[in-house]
């Protein structure tokens, strides 16, 4: 089983086989399928789930948090309303989240949703349950009707000797301003006179029987009556009741307490890193570090550290306010900072360690024998340098804008301004940098402003040349990005579908004369291991194309991409790094290697804040956070900012198989066009351009075997890579090919990609039945993809649920292409779509993609008025030239 956050802000639960078979809950498994809400409910009502993961218990603890509410409402109350968490706790919540499926949708606002939906639901399934009282006898028997019973606490300035005092009471309903009324807890005696009233009264004090069998003072005051009249208190008296707060609400009781008590006034061990400004940072920058004494913002000298150590344990009168005092604790934490502070070379501590420390984790990210209470002795902050540094990568809106004058060709959207600032700060202090925008937003123009900024920094002489590592699928696509958008950039392509052997031999003999005034090289993952040189050299920024390609750290192209040496280096990537631990250890040790330590001191850090009872995943997420930059479609401020429909090539390679039955197919049509003629001739031209598709979609469409291997098909491994970030990011897909028969081999392998079936419509599909799969495909929780065939499915369907469209082969008409895109991008759609255009390298697809985009006199000769692509009439040189295999381009 598996819970996940959706774009829409609600959570889904999706259940496998082996959760049936291991004998899943079944009342609650009913509840996640018919009713999210409930099924959050229940999940917190039984404090037990189907597998005890950290998504799992972290919204089982939203849920308990909003249980807890309710049950501080007497049973009695017709109307109710459960405290709603501050805008503080919800910004809280989202830092302190674990990594989880739909975790990038997280946000203060979503958090805000789920509570008011869960609110509204139980108004709804207490008004059907006949009240409070009957509600949790149906749902939650296991849990009390607590927080009738509350402890009061108040400070008593007219007694110095006993500045404080104790008052127990209970809620007897509401005033007309709809505040609960407080009563004295000996009326509760009178109220519930006589024994027809003991079982209520029993009821009431159970909570405080309950909180006398944890705490002793309880118990005392219990058996002594006190519990039932005002009582005026000593100073420690009042802390042994500050400190039993957990015990006294878990057992059911509210608590009231000074305001001051929230802030939990203390003296601590104030440590300041990076307060001094410098020039370049970078992980092997050193940073200032100091450390002093302080009570909230003031500071505090040794003597009156001193002094406060001479005072006893608890609440002391300081300075006219009550603080918090613990001298073993404090003297321990004094101890160990001042250690730190010795061992520290001439004043200073490495930026990977200061990092670490401002996170909230340990300089060496090894779990210290240190409980939350002891490290909440210690305050750790940013000097004025350091936290205008953090402050300005946190919110890149900060940063000064670059101004690129004409050299880029291209207005950049108030979101790319932003992350091309942000990249150039970053990469100016020689630091790594994760850009993880949504798919379609634009990484690659924010990465060739980048260029260009880059190149504007330095003169002439001093400028270094950049390296840029893709799969081999994208190299066409930033050739034609950068020739569009910064056709100034000079570019060295450093692969045989772009260059020749000898022109390759030559650059890597000489990097250094070769290289010399190329902005950007080119290369691929799979050429680094045959180009050592390429690790040697010293570029100035290394970036990443589709950088989850070393999400697998023991992977040899993993490795190898570590090698590489770099100024800064920038990792593109749309897909959450941060939901997955191992990818995120892993891209971060290529961007800022050492950050995260080693692997195994990354698994035990992070298994250590599983642990932790407060706060536990903020280290991880502050430590990070400042070199990821991920913005998505579902933002409003982005979607406002986004043309409705964003179209781009999406380029494939050809397996060695269809790359022998590509050139076989070309030399037969070649042969045979020497004898046809005629009808003759346009019907061979015809059928071995089909042919060519097939060969271009698998070889198994062409030869008429079954099996359709992934692998033995540039465009299913193509779109598998594809389709991956559109599974992680839980957005559907309308996916259109030409050719009935290549269906339900496509659904069979996408399917194991979301790991749900789909949906499939062809001609053979009946009218019923299409109305149907529609409405299951519309349905939000419905199959994450829909395959058709261009002919049945490119007209007549509203099919709104879908965010991206993929061409899987191209008719070669843009009207009817257009028709079929529409399909999603129509009135009611409220995102915007995605449309990927799936063309073979170095085939006739790409040849033809390029006369329809560019629009060349010879497409306006073969493509006409709406109609079916005719080749037909074409001479036998141009048409050989037009269907001849590129192997260098095509190849894998």
């Amino acid at each position: 089983m598996e819970i996940r956050l959706t774009p829409t802000g609600h959570l889904r639960w999706d259940l496998s086989e082996e959760d049936t078979l291991h004998g899943v809950l079944e009342h609650i498994r009913s509840a996640f399928l018919s009713d999210w809400r409930e099924g959050l409910f229940l999940l917190a009502a039984e404090k037990t789930s189907p597998e005890n993961s950290l998504t799992f218990r972290y919204w089982r603890g939203l849920a308990e948090r909003f249980l807890t509410g309710l049950c501080h409402i007497p049973g009695s109350s017709a109307e109710f309303q459960v405290e709603t968490p501050s805008d503080a706790d919800y910004a809280t919540l989202v830092l302190t989240a674990p990594p989880m499926p739909g975790g990038e949708y997280l946000s203060s606002e979503v958090l805000s949703g789920i509570w008011s939906a869960l609110d509204t639901w139980a108004h709804e399934a207490v008004s059907a349950s006949g009240g409070l009282d009957a509600f949790f006898q149906s749902r939650a028997p296991q849990w009390r009707q607590v927080g009738r019973v509350c402890f009061h606490l108040a400070e008593n300035k007219n007694d110095i000797e006993r500045p404080f005092a104790f008052m127990a009471t209970y809620s007897s309903g509401f005033g007309a301003a709809g505040q609960l009324k407080h009563l004295p807890l000996g009326k509760a005696l009178e109220q519930y006179a006589g024994a027809k009233n003991k079982s209520a009264l029993i009821k009431l004090l159970s909570p405080v029987q309950q909180a006398s069998e944890r705490c002793a003072w309880v118990k005392q005051m219990a058996d002594s009556g006190e519990i039932y009249r005002p009582v005026a208190w000593r100073a420690p008296q009042a802390y042994v009741l500050l400190r039993s707060v957990p015990e006294l609400e878990e057992s059911g009781l509210s608590v009231r307490l000074p305001n001051w008590w929230k802030k939990r006034p203390r003296p601590k061990v104030s440590v300041t890193i990076g307060e001094e400004k410098q020039s370049r940072l970078g992980i092997d920058a050193l940073l200032d570090f100091d450390v002093q004494f302080a009570l909230g913002d003031t500071s505090l000298t040794r003597s009156e550290i001193a002094e406060l150590l001479q005072c006893g344990d608890g609440l002391v009168l300081f300075k006219g306010q009550w603080i918090e005092v613990d001298r073993e604790k404090l003297q321990e934490a004094i101890a160990h900072w001042e250690k730190v502070g010795q061992q520290a070379k001439e004043g200073a501590i490495s930026f990977i360690e200061g990092m670490r420390l401002l996170a909230g984790a340990s300089p060496d990210l090894k779990e210290e024998e240190q409980t939350e209470e002891e490290r909440s002795w210690v305050h750790i902050s940013a000097g004025d340098a350091m936290r205008e540094m953090l402050a300005r990568l946190r919110e890149p809106g900060q940063l000064d804008a670059i101004e690129l004058g004409g050299a880029l060709h291209a207005t950049l959207r108030p979101y790319q301004r932003e992350g091309l600032s942000w990249l150039h700060f970053l990469t100016g202090l020689g630091l790594g940098a994760c850009l993880a925008d949504d798919m379609g937003l634009g990484k690659t123009i924010q990465v060739l402003a980048l260029l260009l900024a880059a190149r504007q920094d330095a003169p002439a002489p001093e400028r270094t040349t950049s390296l840029l590592v893709v799969p081999a699928s994208l190299i066409g696509n930033w050739r034609n990005e950068a020739a569009r958008f910064a056709p100034s950039l000079k570019l060295a392509f450093l692969h045989p579908a772009e260059n020749d052997r000898q022109t390759l031999d030559a650059i890597a003999q000489a990097p250094e004369k070769h290289l010399r005034g190329v902005d950007l090289a080119i290369t691929t993952y799979a050429m680094l291991a045959r180009q050592h040189w390429l690790s040697a050299y010293p570029w100035r920024i290394t970036i990443l194309d589709e950088a989850q390609a070393i999400k697998n750290p023991s992977a040899q192209q993993t490795k190898t991409v570590k090698k590489l040496s770099a100024h800064a280096r920038i990792a593109l990537t749309g897909t959450p790094v941060e939901n997955r631990l191992g990818d995120l250890w892993s891209i971060f040790d290529f961007i800022n290697p050492g950050l995260l330590g080693s692997a195994q001191t990354f698994k035990s850090f992070t298994s250590s804040l599983q642990s932790r009872t407060v706060n536990p995943f903020a280290p991880l997420r502050k430590l990070v956070g400042p070199y990821i930059l991920r913005r998505m479609k579902t933002d409003r401020a982005i979607i406002s900012d986004l043309p409705e429909k964003i179209e781009s090539p999406c380029y494939c390679s050809l397996s060695k198989q269809q790359v022998r039955l590509y050139e076989h197919a070309v030399k037969n049509m070649k042969d045979a066009l020497e004898s046809a003629s005629g009808i003759a001739r346009r019907g061979l031209v015809l059928q071995v351009l089909m042919q060519l598709k097939q060969i271009c979609n698998h070889p198994c469409q062409f030869t008429g075997e079954a099996e359709y291997k992934p692998d033995e098909s540039g465009k299913f491994q193509r779109i598998a890579e594809v389709l991956e970030e559109i599974a992680e990011r839980q957005e559907k897909v309308l996916i259109f090919t030409q050719f009935r028969e290549i269906i339900a081999p496509l659904a069979a392998h996408i399917e194991g990609i979301f790991w749900r079936p789909g949906l499939m419509l062809h001609g053979g599909t009946s009218v019923q039945k299409r109305k149907e799969i529609v409405n299951q495909f519309q349905d939000e929780d419905g199959p994450p993809f829909f395959i058709l065939s261009l002919k049945a499915g490119g007209s007549g369907l509203n099919l709104t649920a879908a965010s991206h469209v993929i061409h899987f082969d191209r008719w070669w008409n843009p009207a009817v292409e257009n028709q079929a895109t529409d399909r999603a991008f129509r009135i009611g759609q409220k995102r915007n779509v995605l449309v990927h255009k799936f063309v073979t390298r170095g085939t006739v697809e790409e040849r033809i993609s390029e006369m329809i985009e560019d629009k060349k006199q010879l497409a306006e000769e073969i493509l006409g008025g709406g109609n079916e692509i005719n080749l037909t009439e074409l001479p036998d040189e141009e048409l050989m030239n037009l269907v001849r295999l590129d192997v260098s381009r095509a190849a894998m």
